[in-house]
């Protein structure tokens, strides 16, 4: 071969993984700083195979069925031959709200990004109805059981790029989030749901009360943002820079945003502040290498509802602590956010 048309050979595909990620970035919606109004549509009701494993452990086992609850936001302009991103949404322990969960994902989809709202309480309702009895009976696996479902459902769907799908969870689903994103976790969910080497691009947590940590570190590589209000009494900076750190050791980057002044669920509907539920300060938990969850300190674990219900009762206080809606800080999280989906959206799709 003569040494030119060599040349320009070995050029030309020097080039090519440039020109398909210049491609890809025309083709991925970009979200803007400031986001749109919401529409009024309500989204697409859907119910999506799933199961209830009540700690990680049990995820591999005979675990009861499940029919997730799905609010499914279509994201305009994607079609099969221009397929869209999306982003699983997953609630706090209020349950799903018309100004946070469907907000942002009428927004999302307007901008061109598939959204799924997940419902894992309405799933539940056999288990427990109540605020408390939620809490103990419908845990945080079954929320991440849950996620996982719907990112095999997002990667079937053909306007969707099953490779370029975020979880964005709030609160008690932020927890969920974070946790989505060990490796051990979502390998098991993976195998259980058939999803191969697809694995969430990127997590999102909200909120989300920093009271659990990981001995196997090992993440699944996504990158992940944590976000709090310094005025948010349920949070413990300490412990959740503690998690950061942890999560970092494990492959993940981690942006952590602390908005001054800001209360917990600033992008909720209550104006506030006010105080409400009880304080998680005294709480710790430690998922071992076996996906055991264990009480810090004695080690005790975490097996059916009656043991976390004496768990908590243990460790939660008697004080509550304050929440109130933060319209100024709602733009500045939004900015936020949108700044990791560009990044997460456009980077070179991920394996497992």
């Amino acid at each position: 071969m003569p040494f030119r048309l060599r040349a320009l050979i070995v050029a030309v595909a020097g080039l090519l993984p440039m020109l398909a990620q210049a491609t890809l970035a025309q083709a991925m919606p970009t979200v803007p700083d400031a986001w749109p109004a919401p529409a009024g549509t309500a989204g697409q009701a859907v119910t999506i195979p799933s199961i209830s494993p009540f700690v990680p452990r049990d995820i591999p086992g005979d675990v009861p069925k499940a029919e997730a609850r799905v609010t499914w936001f279509a994201p305009a302009g994607a079609a099969a031959d221009r397929k869209a991103p999306a982003v699983v949404l997953l609630h706090g322990s209020g349950g799903v709200l018309d100004a946070r969960e469907l907000t942002y994902g009428r927004q999302l989809a307007a901008m061109g990004i598939g959204a799924a709202v997940v419902d894992v309480f309405a799933a539940r309702r056999h288990l427990a109805t109540s605020f408390v009895d939620r809490v103990i009976e419908i845990t945080e696996t079954m929320a991440i059981a849950d996620a996982y479902a719907t990112l095999d459902w997002l990667r079937r769907r053909p306007e969707i790029d099953g490779r370029r799908v975020a979880l964005w969870g709030f609160s008690y689903g932020a927890m969920a989030s974070v946790f989505a994103a060990n490796a051990g976790i979502a390998d098991r969910l993976a195998d259980r749901f058939g999803l191969g080497d697809i694995r969430f691009a990127g997590h999102v947590a909200f909120y989300g009360p920093c009271i659990t940590t990981f001995d196997e570190e090992r993440t699944t590589g996504a990158p992940v943002l944590m976000a709090w209000g310094d005025a948010d009494e349920l949070m413990n900076p300490v412990r959740c820079n503690q998690l950061a750190d942890e999560l970092r050791a494990g492959g993940s980057t981690v942006r952590t945003v602390v908005y001054p002044g800001a209360y917990h669920q600033w992008d909720g509907s209550w104006a506030g502040p006010r105080r409400i539920g009880r304080l998680l300060d005294g709480c710790g938990f430690r998922v071992d290498t076996d996906l055991v969850v264990r009480t810090d300190g004695i080690g005790v674990p975490m097996t059916n509802p009656f043991i976390r219900k004496l768990m908590l009762a243990l460790c939660v206080g008697s004080d509550g602590y304050l929440m109130g809606r933060d319209d100024a800080v709602r733009e500045r999280s939004n900015r936020e956010v949108g700044a990791f989906l560009n990044a997460v959206f456009r980077q070179p799709s991920r394996g497992g």
